[in-house]
Parts: structure tokens; sequence; C-alpha cells
């Protein structure tokens, strides 16, 4: 029996989380993973963070790159760049320095996109590594908070002009 040292060393580590998974809690990744199943709490990597199509997350998320093709619900932190693909749903601040947006995703927070985001991630690198601050959350001393429910969400008082 043979092994080729040269096939497992160009391999990049993944962790996957499956589909029939719910964890609470935190989880730090030293490479990178795949998130397919639930989670609550706060993901962090030092790699990419991959948010697969069925996945539900309410979570703070922190990697260099993280594609998201699955739920969301908090704020997502990515040093390098954050990809929503069609299927993603996202609620939450976003920080990012480089953003692609499939169409047909969903998004509904504040957007920090580009070098000022980079230098925003650089000068705060604990900025999800504390208490997540999940979207129901308040958002620190920014200004008001914006309204995140959606428009089709969102209840009448019954007052229609």
């Amino acid at each position: 029996m043979s092994t080729h040292p040269s096939t497992q060393s160009t391999a990049p580590e993944l962790t996957v989380i499956g589909p029939d998974t719910r964890i609470k809690g935190e989880m730090f990744f030293e490479k990178s993973a795949r998130i397919l199943g639930q989670f609550e709490g706060k993901i962090i990597a030092q790699g990419e963070v991959q948010i697969g199509n069925g996945a539900e997350c309410n979570a703070a998320v922190e990697a260099q790159r993280i594609v998201v093709d699955g739920k969301v619900n908090g704020p997502i932190a990515a040093h390098d760049r954050l990809t929503l693909t069609e299927n993603a749903e996202v609620q939450g601040d976003i920080t990012a320095g480089t953003l692609v947006v499939a169409e047909g995703a969903s998004f509904v927070g504040n957007c920090n996109v580009g070098p000022r985001a980079q230098e925003i991630l650089k000068n705060s690198p604990n900025a999800t590594t504390t208490k997540p601050a999940l979207a129901t959350e308040p958002k620190g001393s920014i200004g008001p908070s914006p309204e995140l429910t959606p428009p089709w969400a969102q209840k009448t008082t019954g007052n229609v002009a």
C-alpha cells in the first residue's frame, strides 16, 4: 500500500459539519469549514467558511473568505472575499474586502466593502471574537438602528393611506 505525499500535502484541509447536525456554541477553524447543518453562535476560520445550500446559521461568521449558499442571520466579516450565491439569504451586517452577489441572493443589513472595510477589519481583529452581535441585538453607537425586517414581512398597523 503506497501513499502519495504530494497529493496529501496539496489537498486543502476542510472540516464538514453535516446536514443532520445541530450545533450551538463557538467554532474555531485553523483551516476551512463547510457548514451543511444548523449552527447557532460564532464561527471563526483562518481559511474559508462555506455555508451550504440548506444550512441555517444564526451566527457571527468571520473568515478570510466566506461563501454563503444557505441562510445566515448575524454579522459577517470576510477579510478577503464574501460571495453570496443565488440561494443566499443573509440578514445582518456585512464587512468584506470584496463582495460578490449573484442574482437572486437576498441581503438585509448594512454593508462595508472595499479598502475602507479592510481597514476596519485590520483595526478591530476582535470584531466577531467577542459576543456575537446577532441581528436581534443592539449594534453599538454607529447611529440609529435600521429596520431589518423585509417589507413583505412587516405587520401593518391598520392605517392604510
